[in-house]
């Protein structure tokens, strides 16, 4: 490769920008680089324009949508991935597409590019995969181990699942942390602004819900506790924030429930840590999960969580606002556990900001991390923006 010159360019490889756990987690440590320094840029799967996008292209990134490896199959893939990283001096690439994300190593590492990381969001992939599927996953696998120079994951289960039980150690499990202040300063009132905004009773007692409308998100769970708990308590209200190829599905599920005076479908939001300080409670039922970083920032605004037994004990800010339920478990254990959880009592202001930079989620504590994926090791916002 050339020499580098400022503003230092990283390629991130997703399959969108829309506003996903990963897209977001991405997002919150480029906001924090001085973009003078280092610069991220992105190849994308998507076909028009995601919620990202603009904010991305305001802050001098670059984005590069492709068609997807399945639409496109393996040989225009590389292709497309070539002819994008050859045109530009990359420092590094960071492929956050799971078992494909060993085409864009192979690319990167036939395009001369000396750091290439494949970055692990999930733990669960075709789980009920023929012996045809395993053998290809396989395949994929053994292309990341030939091409990638780092493997990083969000948590061991995720880096289990992508790597192997016996390249855990090999793995940099890279914290996805938020950035607290932005939660914690939420006042009391925004509560009040939310219920007089989708004209609700004061008495109403919110379980919320972000995510993407997925399979892996289980929202026909969410469904089944709530048709429950009205049976013995009309105030209760479910906030479902999100959008997805099976919103539909579950509004037209809800409907046939006879939920729709219970449940509102509030769609891709921009204030989530204002509405995350409204809920009562945030349930998080997840058949499968990488991490669920949408369960810090619930915690962030001091809000109880319920989450199925799925989702990484990492998740958990030792505040005492956590549970974890089996979703094998009888539907009543999630109800009660629902009816107690609303009365629970919430941390300090403080208590939330200790909690998080001890355990290292504070965005603050983890930004350096991610730059020294890209062997910027001398970053440290804590001592002001740029190089130490």
């Amino acid at each position: 490769m050339n020499k580098l010159e400022h503003p230092v360019r990283i390629l991130h490889i997703v399959s969108s920008m829309g506003r996903g756990g990963a897209e977001s987690l991405i997002m919150n440590i480029y906001r924090m680089i001085d973009r003078s320094e280092i610069q991220f840029d992105f190849i994308t799967h998507s076909k028009g324009e995601e919620d990202y996008d603009e904010e991305i292209k305001l802050m001098g990134g670059r984005i590069y949508p492709i068609a997807s490896l399945g639409a496109s199959g393996p040989i225009n893939y590389m292709k497309s991935l070539v002819k994008i990283m050859s045109a530009n001096n990359y420092a590094a690439i960071h492929a956050h597409t799971d078992y494909q994300s060993g085409f864009p190593a192979l690319a990167a590492k036939l395009c001369g590019i000396s750091t290439r990381i494949c970055h692990s969001h999930s733990n669960n992939w075709l789980k009920n995969s023929s012996f045809k599927e395993r053998f290809v996953l396989r395949g994929l696998q053994t292309m990341i181990k030939l091409s990638a120079t780092k493997y990083c994951s969000c948590s061991e289960e995720a880096a289990k699942f992508l790597f192997g039980k016996k390249n855990v150690s090999k793995v940099q499990i890279l914290k996805n942390g938020i950035n607290v202040n932005e939660y914690t300063n939420i006042g009391t009132s925004s509560r009040i602004q939310v219920l007089e905004e989708l004209h609700l009773p004061e008495t109403a007692k919110l379980i919320g819900h972000v995510g993407r409308f997925s399979e892996s998100k289980n929202h026909i769970f969410i469904l089944k506790v709530l048709k429950k708990l009205l049976e013995t308590d009309p105030s209760f209200i479910a906030l479902l924030i999100g959008d997805g190829p099976l919103r539909k599905v579950i509004e037209e599920k809800a409907e046939r429930m006879g939920l729709s005076e219970n449940i509102k479908f509030l769609g891709v939001r921009t204030d989530i840590p204002r509405l995350m300080k409204s809920f009562d409670i945030f349930v998080f039922p997840s058949l499968f999960e990488g991490f669920g970083i949408v369960m810090l920032e619930a915690q962030s605004t001091g809000t109880p969580c319920i989450a199925s037994t799925s989702v990484p004990k990492s998740t958990d800010m030792e505040l005492g606002l956590v549970q974890y339920l089996d979703l094998g478990d009888n539907l009543d254990s999630w109800v009660d556990a629902v009816k107690e959880t609303v009365k629970a009592k919430r941390p300090s202001k403080q208590a939330i900001i200790n909690n998080f930079t001890k355990l290292g989620f504070n965005i603050y504590e983890s930004i350096n991390d991610w730059l020294g994926l890209y062997e910027m090791k001398g970053y440290d916002l804590r001592y002001g923006r740029g190089f130490t």
